[in-house]
């Protein structure tokens, strides 16, 4: 009985161990099998982290802080005001610079004016040496007439002397003449050298008053600090009543939308990656329930080590061959970034898939400038400002030169 109850539980321990290799050898089998199907169609890491553009706010001119809109973490769109700078001086400034302008405008107009006046003072001028010349030309007649006369006693010496002084007189007269209306002519052209061939409003003068104008209201609307994107805040580093520098670094703006994902692989396994390729994620903020999906956006131009503070001194006695990692930027997928918001610096397992080699290892094309648009108007205002400001102080004058 003993010995019948020793064999059959000899049996089922066989058996068991038959059927736990079988399992083993179907697992092995089955993996080996899914190897050999996914090997060199996919390329893994987790060293990648997410990045992310971090717009810097400086004031472009130096103020004092007289309000602060925003904190950390709030969340701000672009053209929202930020910060604001004591104003005082700026307003100054710019009262100043519109009176010039003004001004200028006045004394151009006077310029168009002038060219009137030397005109006619030309005119008289002219009609002067005409004058001069028949005085001259009958003072000549008279004295030629009285030395034809003198033999015969009708004429004196004395009658003959004064008319040689008249003669004298006359002379005179004519050189003054001209040279007043040479005067007159040199005056005429030099001032129209001043306005010739260019309108009131494109006169230099009031361009350079302009120009002045111009800079004073574009520095009043700098005192008023706006985000250039929508995004949210962080490292405020200002307090209120504290002096800026211009350029100084107040806070920082990072838009959620503009998120990408640096992926440092190796680089034996950058033989098979393209441009284009799919690429899943994972963040470790949301674990392995979370998926992104991203596409290889380029692929970088160096090592990290080439790029480093400190590069390796590779050519040195004492070298170790260190297999390099060379970042790949991903594109991720905004609708995923919506869903699940990330933050910049956190961790990322990528998946890529390199199945397809089709794309490019280089990018070609060359993309559009991502150009901060709540900047634009302040010109174009100050623009409509200087016009006003010329049309006042020309009144009911043409504009045109003469």
């Amino acid at each position: 009985m003993n010995t019948q109850t020793t064999n059959s539980k000899n049996g089922n321990r066989k058996l068991i161990m038959l059927s736990l290799t079988g399992i083993f050898a179907v697992a092995a089998i089955g993996y080996g099998a899914y190897w050999f199907v996914s090997h060199g169609k996919h390329e893994t890491t987790d060293n990648a982290y997410v990045q992310g553009n971090v717009v810097q706010i400086t004031p472009q001119i130096s103020g004092t802080v007289t309000s602060i809109a925003v904190q950390d973490t709030d969340f701000v769109r672009a053209g929202q005001s930020l910060v604001k700078l004591d104003a005082t001086d700026a307003q100054v400034v710019l009262e100043q610079a519109s009176a010039q302008l003004a001004q200028a405008v006045r004394e151009v107009r006077n310029l168009y004016a002038n060219n009137d006046t030397f005109t006619a003072n030309v005119i008289l001028r002219e009609s002067d040496i005409a004058r001069a010349d028949n005085e001259l030309a009958r003072t000549r007649d008279d004295l030629a007439r009285r030395q034809s006369l003198i033999g015969t006693g009708a004429v004196s010496n004395e009658e003959l002397q004064h008319a040689k002084a008249n003669l004298v007189t006359a002379q005179s007269a004519q050189s003054a003449a001209h040279a007043g209306a040479l005067a007159a002519r040199e005056q005429l052209n030099s001032n129209k050298t001043l306005t010739d061939g260019v309108s009131i409003e494109q006169h230099p003068n009031v361009q350079r008053a302009a120009a002045r104008f111009r800079e004073a209201y574009v520095n009043l609307q700098r005192t008023d600090l706006v985000s250039p994107v929508t995004g949210y805040v962080a490292r405020r580093s200002i307090q209120l009543g504290q002096r800026i520098q211009a350029g100084a670094p107040m806070m920082a703006i990072v838009p959620m939308d503009q998120l990408w994902v640096d992926a440092n692989f190796k680089e034996v396994q950058l033989r098979t990656m393209r441009i284009g390729q799919p690429v899943h994620l994972q963040a470790d903020m949301y674990g392995n329930k979370v998926s992104y999906h991203g596409t290889i956006e380029g692929l970088g131009m160096g090592t990290g080590a080439a790029f480093a503070l400190l590069p390796a001194q590779n050519a040195t006695g004492n070298w170790i061959k260190v297999v390099q990692r060379v970042p790949v930027r991903i594109k991720l997928d905004p609708k995923d970034l919506a869903a699940h918001p990330l933050r910049i610096g956190l961790s990322m397992e990528v998946d890529v898939e390199v199945a397809d080699q089709s794309g490019k290892a280089l990018a070609d094309t060359i993309k559009s400038d991502n150009a901060a648009e709540v900047f634009l108007p302040k010109n174009k205002e100050a623009d409509v400002e200087i016009k006003k400001i010329i049309a006042s102080n020309l009144a009911s004058h043409s504009g045109k030169s003469h």
